[in-house]
Order: structure tokens, then sequence, then C-alpha cells
């Protein structure tokens, strides 16, 4: 089988550039003081380089999984193909580096515990959940890169809005996870309704894997920030939450290949029998 090779150098690139970013960043004091950011996840903060071992080092998951995607999309490419518009290894492609930017962007915070850090860990979340809801909104409208495009956009700046908002909510904490959460809970719905109404034929399995992940993720992530809690230890249910987030990205991705539109199912008639 061909292999598209440029899906798998995008993301390489992006793994490379931003964790060798994150790297001097962390070693030079870049991103800023350590202010306390991300340590209501348990993990005690060390007097290292790396304040949050534990909860930095297993990002590594985000930055495999994107990697793995990309490997997929160059065999396939199909992603979007359901849509039937064009770019789908364009699409496939953008979906791994954002994957891949999950870890150093999580990474960030953990690593410094600064304020800025906590930025960059928010905003790789609303890049993926943004991609999640207009890539959902663009198949359940039948639209095309324009409408992925726009939605994407939109959904971004609504959570950078909504993510400013300082005050301290039950249960997620801060609004950037709300609104984070909010966001995959639209795309699950658009998901179903896509599903519902038929059209096209998917393996439905990698769907219900990845909400699965997620689930069981923030399952821990809540009962770890207290009560399973163990500060010092390099076990941490944030890190847990992390790489079962890394499995729920790359189940999804599988879900989005899988999908075929009818006319996909059909082969082309054979040029030589029309003669």
């Amino acid at each position: 089988m061909d292999r598209d090779l440029r899906p798998v150098a995008a993301a390489g690139v992006t793994a490379v550039l931003s964790c060798g970013l994150l790297a001097a960043a962390v070693r030079s004091s870049w991103l800023g003081a350590d202010v306390g950011r991300g340590a209501g996840f348990c993990e005690a903060g060390r007097d290292w380089v790396v304040r949050q071992p534990a909860n930095t080092f297993s990002n590594v998951g985000f930055v495999v999984a994107g990697l793995l995607i990309a490997w997929h999309a160059g065999a396939r490419g199909d992603l979007g193909a359901a849509a039937g518009s064009a770019g789908p290894r364009r699409r496939a492609t953008a979906l791994a580096c954002l994957v891949v930017l999950l870890g150093p962007g999580s990474a960030a915070m953990h690593a410094t515990q600064s304020a800025l850090g906590g930025h960059l860990d928010l905003l790789s979340m609303y890049l993926v959940a943004a991609f999640a809801v207009a890539y959902a909104t663009m198949r359940w409208l039948r639209g095309g890169t324009r409408l992925l495009a726009g939605v994407f956009l939109g959904a971004l700046a609504g959570c950078e809005v909504i993510g400013s908002w300082d005050v301290e909510l039950p249960v997620v904490m801060h609004p950037g996870n709300a609104v984070f959460g909010a966001l995959l809970l639209t795309a699950t719905a658009l998901e179903v309704a896509v599903m519902r109404r038929g059209g096209t034929s998917a393996r439905h399995g990698y769907a219900y894997g990845s909400f699965a992940a997620i689930l069981t993720a923030f399952a821990i992530w809540n009962v770890s920030k207290a009560w399973l809690c163990d500060p010092h230890s390099l076990v941490q249910g944030h890190a847990i939450w992390h790489l079962l987030c890394a499995v729920s990205a790359y189940l999804l991705y599988r879900y989005y290949a899988s999908e075929r539109s009818p006319a996909a199912a059909i082969p082309s008639p054979d040029p030589a029998r029309r003669r």
C-alpha cells in the first residue's frame, strides 16, 4: 500500500518544535514564576526543574496518539470521506497536529505551575474540543471545509472569552474546563444525531470506546483530586486522565476515518468495459 508521509512529517515537526520549545521554556523560565497553577490536581510541586513529574511526562501519551493518527492518515487519508468534501488527508493531518499539541500544552502547566503555562494547557484543550464540535457540525449540516473552519474559529473564540472569567466552579474548578466539557458534550450529541440519521456507515465501536475512555478519565480526574490523592506518589490519577484522554482522541479519529457514504462503497465502473 502506498503511504503518504506528509501527515507524519507535519505531526513530527509539530512534536519536535513544540516539545523543544517547551523544554527551552522550562529550562529558561520563559513561562514565568511558579504561582501554583495546577496544584489542585493532587501532585505536590517538587523543587526540581519540572514541578510535577508524573502529571508532566504523562502528556507524552498525546504526542504518541497524534503521531499514530498521522501514521494511519498517511495510509488511508479518509477523514471526512462521508462528507464528500475535498481535503480529507489535510483534515486528518490537522487533527493529528492538534492532538500532538495537547502534550506540550498540558505539560507547560504541570512542569512550571505558571499562569502562562496554565493558559497554554487550556488553549490546547480548546483546540481539540473546537475541532470535534466543528467536524461534527460540518457532517450534520453536510457542509465543507469552510463551515468546519468557521465553527472551529467561533468555538475557539468563545472558549477564550469564557475561559477568561475569574470564577471558581464546583467539580470542574475553572470556566475553561467547563466550556471544554460543554464543547465535547455538544460534539457527542451531534455525533449521535449523525448516527441516527443514517446515510453513512461507520465503525461505531470506535466512538463508543472513545466516549467510555473519556468518561472513565473524568471519573478518575475527580476522585484523584482529594479522595485518592497521594501528593508525593509518581502514580497520579491526573496522569492517568492524560493517558486515557489520549486513547479517547485516537479512538475518535478512528471513528471518523471509518465513516463511509454509500457512494464510497460502490466501485467505479471499469473504463475498459465501456468500450
